[in-house]
């Protein structure tokens, strides 16, 4: 089952279980569109793998398995600000 992490690991930005533009790796890594565009080029810096938009899982399942609550951040080059 997804995480659902609550914030891009590039920029820190707040993404809800029910973001649109958060995007993530096939390891879960997390990150919003803006960064995955305009730093990242697409690929993700932890695994080179590409992005897919994350799913929003339904209200009814969120009460049963809430998204993560733990905020992940990484230094990665493309991501200095």
């Amino acid at each position: 089952m997804l995480a659902l992490k609550p914030n891009c690991e590039c920029c820190d930005k707040d993404l809800p279980a029910a973001a649109p533009d958060a995007m993530i790796c096939t390891f879960e890594c997390t990150f919003c569109a803006d960064c995955v565009e305009t730093r990242l080029g697409g690929a993700c810096p932890n695994c080179g793998g590409n992005f897919v938009s994350r799913p929003i899982r339904p209200a009814a399942a969120l009460s049963r398995f809430p998204a993560s609550t733990e905020r992940f951040t990484k230094s990665h080059k493309a991501c200095a600000a």
